[in-house]
Formats: C-alpha cells, sequence, structure tokens
C-alpha cells in the first residue's frame, strides 16, 4: 500500500499524509506492514475511518500497532477497536476474576469480529523523520469525522447483532460458548450481576488444531505451589508461513489449595466441570508428537513433568526449547536491563499479550522465538519439525536430558523443583537497613525469574511477583527493583524485623520454595 515515503526524501507535509489516508482503500489489519513504521487511520465496521494515530516506539510496525494492539489490546487502555466493539455479546470486564472465563470468549469473538468487518489505512514514513510530531499535525487537520474515536470522543457501538451472528457461526462456538456470550451481553446491559462465572468448557477439551506446524510454545498456570497443579494450558501452534493459531483449556487441578488466583485469576469454580490433566494430557501427546515445544523457563516443562507423576502416566517424550535461553542469546543487552522475562521482552519487542493467560503467554513465548529468528540468532529453518535442532548453539532438550538453561545457579534446581527448599544465600543487615526496612539481594539476584525483577520505580514493575513467606500473617507480594537490587514493596520488612529482633550483623537467610515462592528468616551464628 502507499509506501512511497520509505526512500529518502523531503518529509511529507501534514496536508499530503491526510489525503493519502482519506483517499486510501481501507485493507484488512492482517494486511498492515510489517517492516516499517508510519502514520494510519482506523476504519469501522460501517466502513467510516474513525481514527488516526501513529507508531511511536522505534520497534513498533503498523502491523504491531494496528492488528496486534488496536484489535487484541485491552478494551480500557488506547486499543481503540478493543474498546470501540467491548461490547454486548464481545463485552468484557477486564482482569475481573469472577467473569474471566465467559470473558475470554467474548474476547475471542470480538478478536475475530475486528478482524473479519474492521480495516485500515496506512502512510509508511522514514524512521527518522518525527513520526509523532507529524501525526500531531495531522490530526489537527483532519475532518472531525475521521477523529471521532481520538481522545475517547466516542462510546462503544451498539452490537451490530447480524455480523456478530455470522462470526459466532464461522467460529463454530457451541452451545456452552453461546450461553458464556449471552452472560456477557446481559452482564453489559446490567440485567445479569457480577456473579461468579462457570468454566464453559465441559468434561472434555477443546479440539486441537490441525496441522502442520513448524514448532509449538507451551504454557501452564498452576492452583499453588504443587508444581502438578495445573489449572490452565496453552499451546501457541506455530504454521510454516510462521502464522499462529492458540489452543488453550482450563484444566481441575482437584485442589481446594488455591494461592496464585491473584497471579491469574483463576478460582476453583471457573475450573469446575473443566477436564481433568489426565483427560488433557492424551490431546497434547497426540497433538505435540514430533514437534519441538518451547517454554520460556524451565518451569512448564516441570510442571507437566509433576503432573504426570502424579496421574502415574510417564512424561511425554517432546522435544523441549527453552525460549529464555534464546532471549538471552538473540538479546544480551537486557541482562540487567529488565532481563528476559516475558514482561521485560513485551516490551522491548512491542509483543501484545496478557501476561499469565496460559494461551496468551505461550503465544508470546512463540513470537519471542519467531523475533529471534528474524534478528538471524538462527536461521529460520531451526524448527522444521523436532529432532536433533538447535538455535545457534543452544540445544533442544529431551525428556532424558536436563531443561536447557545458560549458566549453573540456584534458579536452575528451582526449575528442576525440590521439596523442603533450597538456601540461594544470606544477607548481612547494617543499621541502615533496619533504619529503611529493607535489605539488599545483590548478591543473589541472579537467582530469581527475570520476569520478577522490574524497573526504579512502580511504573516500572516487573510483569510478575514473587510471594516471600516472612512469618506473619500473610505472605508478602512484591517484584524485585532490579536497579535498588531489593524487594520493591518494603513495608512487611519492619514487621519482620522488629518480630525477629533484628540487629546490626544479624544476617537474612533466604530460601527458594519454589519457581516464584521464597521464604526469610533471620540467622544468627
Amino acid at each position: 500500500m502507499l509506501n512511497i515515503f520509505r526512500r529518502k526524501a523531503a518529509v511529507p507535509r501534514a496536508e499530503e499524509i491526510v489525503e493519502q489516508l482519506l483517499a486510501a482503500t481501507p485493507q484488512p489489519t492482517a494486511m498492515a506492514p510489517k517492516d516499517c513504521r508510519g502514520i494510519y487511520g482506523l476504519v469501522d465496521h460501517q466502513g467510516d475511518r474513525r481514527y488516526i494515530g501513529s507508531t511511536r516506539a522505534n520497534n513498533e510496525t503498523l502491523y504491531k500497532r494496528i492488528h496486534q494492539r488496536h484489535r487484541t489490546g485491552s478494551e480500557t487502555s488506547s486499543h481503540y477497536f478493543s474498546r470501540m466493539y467491548n461490547t454486548g455479546r464481545m463485552w468484557r470486564l477486564r482482569n475481573d476474576p469472577e467473569t474471566r472465563a465467559d470473558g475470554d470468549i467474548a474476547k475471542a469473538l470480538r478478536n475475530a469480529f475486528i478482524a473479519e468487518y474492521c480495516k485500515a489505512v496506512w502512510v509508511a514514513l522514514p524512521d527518522d523523520i518525527d513520526i509523532a510530531g507529524l501525526a500531531q499535525e495531522v490530526i489537527a487537520l483532519a475532518p472531525r469525522e475521521a477523529i471521532a474515536w481520538n481522545r475517547r470522543g466516542m462510546d462503544a457501538y451498539e452490537e451490530p447483532i447480524d455480523l456478530v451472528d455470522r462470526v459466532v457461526h464461522r467460529l463454530g462456538f457451541g452451545a456452552a460458548e453461546r450461553a458464556a456470550l449471552d452472560r456477557q451481553k446481559a452482564r453489559f446491559l446490567g440485567l445479569q450481576p457480577m456473579a461468579e462465572s462457570r468454566s464453559p468448557w465441559q468434561a472434555s477439551p477443546p479440539p486441537f488444531p490441525e496441522g502442520p506446524f513448524r514448532f509449538v510454545a507451551l504454557d501452564v498456570e498452576t492452583a499453588n505451589h504443587d508444581r502438578g497443579s495445573i489449572c490452565q494450558i496453552g499451546v501457541a501452534c506455530v504454521r510454516p508461513d510462521n502464522s499462529i493459531e492458540t489452543w488453550a483449556t482450563y484444566v481441575d487441578p482437584q485442589t481446594s489449595s488455591w494461592v496464585f488466583t491473584h497471579i491469574h485469576g483463576i478460582t476453583n469454580s471457573m475450573v469446575s466441570g473443566a477436564p481433568t490433566f489426565e483427560q488433557v494430557l492424551p490431546v497434547l501427546e497426540q497433538s505435540l508428537s514430533g514437534l519441538t515445544v518451547c517454554q520460556h523457563s524451565g518451569f512448564d516443562r516441570s510442571a507437566i513433568r509433576a503432573a504426570c507423576s502424579a496421574s502415574n502416566r510417564p512424561e511425554p517424550d517432546w522435544d523441549w526449547l527453552d525460549s529464555v535461553s534464546v532471549a538471552r542469546r538473540a538479546w544480551p543487552e537486557l541482562k540487567g536491563n529488565g532481563g528476559h522475562g516475558l514482561g521485560s521482552l513485551k516490551t522491548h519487542l512491542g509483543l501484545s499479550f496478557e501476561h499469565h493467560d496460559a494461551g496468551e503467554d505461550a503465544r508470546a513465548a512463540a513470537e519471542v522465538v519467531l523475533h529471534a529468528e528474524s534478528a538471524r540468532v538462527a536461521p529460520a529453518s531451526v524448527i522444521p519439525g523436532g529432532g536433533a535442532n538447535k538455535v545457534d548453539g543452544i540445544p533442544h532438550t529431551s525428556s532424558a536430558s536436563s531443561i536447557a538453561v545458560t549458566s549453573s545457579s540456584p534458579k536452575d534446581e528451582i526449575a528442576e523443583g525440590f521439596s523442603d527448599g533450597i538456601v540461594l544465600g544470606y544477607v548481612t543487615l547494617t543499621q541502615g537497613n533496619i533504619n529503611n526496612n529493607h535489605f539488599y539481594l545483590r548478591d543473589i539476584l541472579a537467582a530469581f525469574p527475570d520476569d520478577c525483577i522490574g524497573g526504579s520505580n512502580a511504573a516500572l514493575a516487573a510483569a510478575r511477583t514473587v510471594t516471600v513467606d516472612w512469618g506473619g500473617r500473610s505472605p508478602a507480594i512484591t517484584d524485585i527493583d532490579g536497579t535498588k537490587k531489593l524487594f520493591r514493596k518494603r513495608r512487611w520488612v519492619g514487621d519482620f524485623f522488629e518480630q525477629n529482633g533484628a540487629r546490626a550483623g544479624d544476617q537474612v537467610r533466604i530460601d527458594a520454595l519454589g519457581p516464584y515462592g521464597y521464604k526469610v528468616s533471620i540467622f544468627r551464628e
């Protein structure tokens, strides 16, 4: 499409770009260029131009901004397709754990609706000009109706019932999914109280997509510190053309201990009626046979292993690849600067996904590998379909070998699991530590997962938190400030010091209880 400004030339005038956007033929969002930036317009399901925006970040292409962020992003942010079609059967309340099961189906419907009936126009521009500044000039000149969505100038549309019916039919939604959508519409209209929704999945898992696939990425969520308490599994299937199709299912871990609901939003009631791990495993064994299975850290494989052990089933003989290792080789500059967890890579690569949803995290892990291939860290054919493949010298792992890691550290042992905990280290307290309610993690920072290490302030908090058992009534939930190298939330530290009579010269012992669970105690020789 209009790509005339990619060559070095005089910076186009705002008036010219307005003309181009108004004259261009709207295209499906998936057709937006993946290799350039620029200024774009969003077109609603009626064919009207409604929003003008630009790719502000240097690593954000038109495709990422239009097809991935505006179409699939959160409804409450500046992702305008998602916001304007958060209506009727396509409505959901973001991050509401009580209606998440129904809301996930509503969002899947909305994403498909936008891809089919909404479009976009764009003008590609050189990277070395002030695209954001030029976009503001364009917006100031544009007709009012072409920027009706800008600055939240319009309310969400009423549901286009006939068009939504067509998408529901095309997606093959059954009675359970349709009932979930009807509940969401009732909630949107205020006709049904915000009561907890039950899982729409029946006793058998949903059908798995048909291949062929180059490789898959797998992610799990667990109910508690028992790695086998899997409550959701997501698989991102990467086709030969690098398009991704995601499969996900809730899993009933058959436990009453739900420790991590505050992280992923999944509750016991939501998985009631969902298949058990024993019912899901045969689907995965058949569908993933012969494929490389990516995981972002060693936790997912260790969870599958633990669940298999609890079910008296052998662990599947899958060819595992750790995408954290791939990311470390591809982007070494992130070490100590956000790390290589999905939260950090989300920002660095411009990924669009909802962290701690198994399907979304699996897709993100797959995209990390694809980005690494594009960066020529590895040849594009690195994962043709399993076997003894390598990513730039990083071997895949088989079920008979250890999980792939790049260095030997306590984190390696955490990934493999333990029962009584592992001593990560000791921190000697100073009077300054005690006066300011903190203690430094400098010497053991590398032992913590990358995705729980954030930046220097709350706005740069990590994507994932850790749980710290300090002996109080309830554990501390916090991420780690990677700049100051201490637990970000510190109110509990003062109580911990007081409860244990901490003095200068005492040591804080830190034990790892799980991938994101730790225990601290005062140690005196």
